[in-house]
Protein backbone atom coordinates (compact mmCIF):
# COMPACT_ATOMS: atom_id res chain seq x y z
CA UNK A 1 0.00 0.00 0.00
CA UNK A 2 1.22 3.49 -0.88
CA UNK A 3 0.68 6.53 1.26
CA UNK A 4 -2.01 8.95 0.16
CA UNK A 5 -0.26 11.38 -2.13
CA UNK A 6 -2.97 11.54 -4.78
CA UNK A 7 -0.92 12.66 -7.73
CA UNK A 8 -0.06 11.26 -11.13
CA UNK A 9 3.71 11.63 -10.65
CA UNK A 10 3.47 9.01 -7.92
CA UNK A 11 2.83 6.44 -10.62
CA UNK A 12 6.34 7.00 -11.98
CA UNK A 13 7.69 5.35 -8.83
CA UNK A 14 5.35 2.34 -8.83
CA UNK A 15 7.44 -0.20 -10.72
CA UNK A 16 7.65 -3.86 -9.83
CA UNK A 17 10.92 -5.32 -8.60
CA UNK A 18 11.20 -7.20 -11.91
CA UNK A 19 10.98 -3.90 -13.82
CA UNK A 20 13.67 -2.37 -11.63
CA UNK A 21 15.98 -5.34 -12.15
CA UNK A 22 15.49 -5.17 -15.90
CA UNK A 23 17.16 -1.75 -15.76
CA UNK A 24 19.98 -2.79 -13.46
CA UNK A 25 21.92 -6.06 -13.10
CA UNK A 26 21.14 -7.48 -9.68
CA UNK A 27 22.01 -11.08 -8.84
CA UNK A 28 20.14 -12.44 -5.81
CA UNK A 29 22.50 -13.07 -2.89
CA UNK A 30 20.08 -14.33 -0.21
CA UNK A 31 22.15 -12.60 2.48
CA UNK A 32 19.28 -11.16 4.48
CA UNK A 33 19.13 -14.10 6.89
CA UNK A 34 22.82 -13.75 7.70
CA UNK A 35 22.50 -9.97 8.05
CA UNK A 36 19.54 -10.22 10.41
CA UNK A 37 21.30 -12.88 12.50
CA UNK A 38 24.39 -10.68 12.82
CA UNK A 39 22.25 -7.69 13.83
CA UNK A 40 20.42 -9.70 16.48
CA UNK A 41 23.76 -10.83 17.94
CA UNK A 42 24.73 -7.15 18.26
CA UNK A 43 21.55 -6.33 20.20
CA UNK A 44 21.71 -4.53 23.54
CA UNK A 45 18.44 -4.72 25.45
CA UNK A 46 19.06 -1.70 27.66
CA UNK A 47 20.07 0.49 24.71
CA UNK A 48 17.03 -0.77 22.85
CA UNK A 49 14.74 0.41 25.63
CA UNK A 50 16.40 3.82 25.67
CA UNK A 51 16.14 4.18 21.89
CA UNK A 52 12.48 3.22 22.04
CA UNK A 53 11.94 6.09 24.44
CA UNK A 54 14.13 8.50 22.45
CA UNK A 55 12.34 7.79 19.17
CA UNK A 56 8.87 8.16 20.72
CA UNK A 57 7.48 4.66 20.24
CA UNK A 58 4.70 4.99 22.83
CA UNK A 59 1.00 4.92 22.02
CA UNK A 60 -0.02 7.95 20.00
CA UNK A 61 3.58 9.07 19.43
CA UNK A 62 5.16 9.47 16.00
CA UNK A 63 7.17 6.21 16.29
CA UNK A 64 4.37 4.16 17.82
CA UNK A 65 5.07 0.44 17.68
CA UNK A 66 8.63 0.66 16.36
CA UNK A 67 11.11 -1.80 17.85
CA UNK A 68 14.81 -1.31 18.61
CA UNK A 69 17.67 -3.75 19.00
CA UNK A 70 19.90 -1.18 20.70
CA UNK A 71 22.60 -1.03 17.99
CA UNK A 72 24.56 2.17 17.45
CA UNK A 73 24.73 3.93 14.08
CA UNK A 74 28.53 3.41 13.73
CA UNK A 75 28.05 -0.35 14.11
CA UNK A 76 25.20 -0.29 11.59
CA UNK A 77 27.32 1.71 9.14
CA UNK A 78 30.17 -0.79 9.46
CA UNK A 79 27.79 -3.66 8.70
CA UNK A 80 26.40 -1.75 5.71
CA UNK A 81 29.93 -1.61 4.25
CA UNK A 82 30.40 -5.31 4.95
CA UNK A 83 27.17 -6.25 3.17
CA UNK A 84 27.16 -3.71 0.35
CA UNK A 85 26.79 -6.54 -2.18
CA UNK A 86 23.41 -7.58 -0.77
CA UNK A 87 20.76 -7.80 -3.48
CA UNK A 88 17.64 -5.69 -3.87
CA UNK A 89 15.63 -8.70 -2.73
CA UNK A 90 17.68 -8.72 0.48
CA UNK A 91 17.18 -4.99 0.97
CA UNK A 92 13.43 -5.33 0.39
CA UNK A 93 13.25 -7.83 3.23
CA UNK A 94 15.41 -5.66 5.50
CA UNK A 95 13.16 -2.64 4.89
CA UNK A 96 10.13 -4.67 5.97
CA UNK A 97 11.75 -5.84 9.21
CA UNK A 98 10.06 -4.69 12.44
CA UNK A 99 13.40 -3.67 13.97
CA UNK A 100 14.42 -0.09 13.31
CA UNK A 101 18.17 -0.71 13.01
CA UNK A 102 17.66 -3.47 10.45
CA UNK A 103 15.63 -1.11 8.28
CA UNK A 104 18.37 1.51 8.70
CA UNK A 105 20.97 -1.03 7.61
CA UNK A 106 18.95 -1.74 4.46
CA UNK A 107 18.81 1.97 3.68
CA UNK A 108 22.54 2.47 4.24
CA UNK A 109 23.30 -0.40 1.87
CA UNK A 110 21.00 1.20 -0.69
CA UNK A 111 22.76 4.56 -0.28
CA UNK A 112 26.10 2.88 -0.98
CA UNK A 113 24.71 1.18 -4.07
CA UNK A 114 23.28 4.45 -5.36
CA UNK A 115 26.54 6.32 -4.79
CA UNK A 116 28.48 3.66 -6.70
CA UNK A 117 26.10 3.65 -9.66
CA UNK A 118 27.78 4.62 -12.93
CA UNK A 119 24.79 4.98 -15.25
CA UNK A 120 21.77 7.22 -14.88
CA UNK A 121 19.51 4.23 -15.54
CA UNK A 122 20.95 2.59 -12.43
CA UNK A 123 20.39 5.70 -10.34
CA UNK A 124 16.80 5.92 -11.58
CA UNK A 125 16.25 2.28 -10.64
CA UNK A 126 17.52 2.87 -7.11
CA UNK A 127 15.34 5.97 -6.70
CA UNK A 128 12.33 3.98 -7.90
CA UNK A 129 13.17 1.24 -5.43
CA UNK A 130 13.54 3.78 -2.62
CA UNK A 131 10.10 5.28 -3.22
CA UNK A 132 8.41 1.94 -3.75
CA UNK A 133 9.71 0.65 -0.41
CA UNK A 134 9.34 3.80 1.64
CA UNK A 135 6.78 2.28 4.01
CA UNK A 136 9.82 1.18 6.00
CA UNK A 137 11.23 4.73 6.09
CA UNK A 138 9.05 5.70 9.01
CA UNK A 139 11.13 7.67 11.46
CA UNK A 140 13.14 10.87 11.20
CA UNK A 141 16.60 9.31 11.27
CA UNK A 142 15.69 6.84 8.53
CA UNK A 143 14.62 9.77 6.38
CA UNK A 144 17.53 12.04 7.26
CA UNK A 145 20.31 9.50 6.69
CA UNK A 146 19.11 8.44 3.26
CA UNK A 147 16.79 10.73 1.33
CA UNK A 148 19.09 13.56 0.24
CA UNK A 149 21.78 11.07 -0.77
CA UNK A 150 19.40 9.16 -3.05
CA UNK A 151 16.32 11.12 -4.07
CA UNK A 152 17.93 14.50 -3.42
CA UNK A 153 20.95 13.67 -5.55
CA UNK A 154 18.71 12.42 -8.34
CA UNK A 155 16.68 15.64 -8.26
CA UNK A 156 19.92 17.60 -8.46
CA UNK A 157 20.69 15.74 -11.68
CA UNK A 158 17.09 15.95 -12.96
CA UNK A 159 15.49 19.33 -12.23
CA UNK A 160 12.44 18.36 -14.29
CA UNK A 161 11.52 15.82 -11.58
CA UNK A 162 11.43 18.38 -8.75
CA UNK A 163 7.64 19.07 -8.87
CA UNK A 164 7.27 15.75 -7.04
CA UNK A 165 8.66 17.50 -3.95
CA UNK A 166 5.56 19.69 -3.71
CA UNK A 167 3.27 16.72 -4.09
CA UNK A 168 5.05 14.80 -1.35
CA UNK A 169 4.95 17.90 0.85
CA UNK A 170 1.15 17.90 0.54
CA UNK A 171 0.87 14.28 1.66
CA UNK A 172 -1.12 13.50 4.80
CA UNK A 173 1.75 11.26 5.84
CA UNK A 174 4.36 12.91 8.06
CA UNK A 175 7.27 10.89 6.67
CA UNK A 176 6.46 11.73 3.05
CA UNK A 177 6.45 15.40 3.96
CA UNK A 178 9.78 15.06 5.74
CA UNK A 179 11.22 13.17 2.76
CA UNK A 180 10.39 16.16 0.56
CA UNK A 181 11.97 18.72 2.88
CA UNK A 182 15.18 16.85 3.70
CA UNK A 183 15.68 15.82 0.06
CA UNK A 184 16.38 19.48 -0.66
CA UNK A 185 19.66 19.21 1.28
CA UNK A 186 21.33 18.02 -1.92
CA UNK A 187 20.05 21.08 -3.78
CA UNK A 188 20.98 23.47 -0.99
CA UNK A 189 24.54 22.13 -0.90
CA UNK A 190 24.70 22.98 -4.59
CA UNK A 191 23.52 26.55 -3.99
CA UNK A 192 19.95 25.94 -5.24
CA UNK A 193 17.30 27.32 -2.87
CA UNK A 194 14.09 27.67 -4.86
CA UNK A 195 12.68 24.34 -3.70
CA UNK A 196 13.31 24.71 0.04
CA UNK A 197 11.91 28.24 0.03
CA UNK A 198 8.79 27.01 -1.74
CA UNK A 199 8.37 24.09 0.66
CA UNK A 200 8.97 26.28 3.71
CA UNK A 201 6.15 28.57 2.57
CA UNK A 202 3.89 25.61 1.85
CA UNK A 203 4.46 24.11 5.31
CA UNK A 204 4.03 27.25 7.40
CA UNK A 205 0.87 25.79 8.95
CA UNK A 206 2.07 22.21 9.36
CA UNK A 207 1.09 20.90 12.79
CA UNK A 208 3.97 18.46 13.32
CA UNK A 209 6.97 19.52 15.39
CA UNK A 210 9.18 17.16 13.37
CA UNK A 211 8.29 19.14 10.26
CA UNK A 212 9.06 22.44 12.00
CA UNK A 213 12.49 21.05 12.88
CA UNK A 214 13.11 19.77 9.35
CA UNK A 215 12.14 23.07 7.72
CA UNK A 216 14.22 25.09 10.19
CA UNK A 217 17.18 22.78 9.70
CA UNK A 218 17.09 23.17 5.91
CA UNK A 219 16.71 26.94 6.19
CA UNK A 220 19.75 27.00 8.48
CA UNK A 221 21.69 24.98 5.90
CA UNK A 222 20.63 27.50 3.27
CA UNK A 223 21.92 30.27 5.51
CA UNK A 224 25.30 28.58 5.74
CA UNK A 225 25.59 28.83 1.97
CA UNK A 226 23.99 32.26 1.55
CA UNK A 227 23.07 34.23 4.65
CA UNK A 228 21.52 37.03 2.61
CA UNK A 229 18.95 34.65 1.12
CA UNK A 230 18.07 33.35 4.58
CA UNK A 231 17.71 36.87 5.97
CA UNK A 232 15.42 37.87 3.10
CA UNK A 233 13.23 34.84 3.75
CA UNK A 234 13.12 35.59 7.48
CA UNK A 235 12.31 39.25 6.90
CA UNK A 236 9.30 38.13 4.86
CA UNK A 237 8.14 35.11 6.86
CA UNK A 238 9.55 35.14 10.42
CA UNK A 239 6.20 36.32 11.77
CA UNK A 240 4.53 33.20 10.34
CA UNK A 241 7.19 30.52 10.79
CA UNK A 242 6.48 28.04 13.60
CA UNK A 243 8.65 29.03 16.55
CA UNK A 244 10.65 25.78 16.47
CA UNK A 245 11.42 26.25 12.77
CA UNK A 246 12.46 29.81 13.41
CA UNK A 247 14.79 28.85 16.25
CA UNK A 248 16.49 26.24 14.08
CA UNK A 249 16.78 28.64 11.13
CA UNK A 250 18.42 31.47 13.10
CA UNK A 251 20.77 29.32 15.16
CA UNK A 252 23.95 30.52 13.43
CA UNK A 253 23.06 34.21 13.23
CA UNK A 254 24.51 36.81 15.63
CA UNK A 255 22.63 37.06 18.93
CA UNK A 256 21.20 40.50 18.20
CA UNK A 257 19.68 39.21 14.96
CA UNK A 258 18.34 36.08 16.62
CA UNK A 259 16.58 38.22 19.22
CA UNK A 260 15.17 40.53 16.57
CA UNK A 261 13.63 37.68 14.61
CA UNK A 262 12.29 36.02 17.75
CA UNK A 263 10.58 39.27 18.72
CA UNK A 264 8.94 39.33 15.30
CA UNK A 265 7.37 35.99 16.12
Amino acid sequence: MFYDINNTDEQSFCYSLDTIKSNMPNKPTNKHKEIIAVMIREADVDKGKFLGYFFKTGKGQYGEGDKFLGITVPVTRALAKQYVDASLEDITILLKNPYHEIRLLGLLILVSKYEKAKADSERKAFVTFYHTNRQGINNWDLVDLSVYKIWGDYLLRHPEKRPALNKYARSKNLWDRRLAVVATMALIKNGEYTEIIELAKMLLNDKEDLMHKAVGWMLREMGKKDEAVLRQFLDDYATRLPRTALRYAIERLPEKDRLRYLKMR
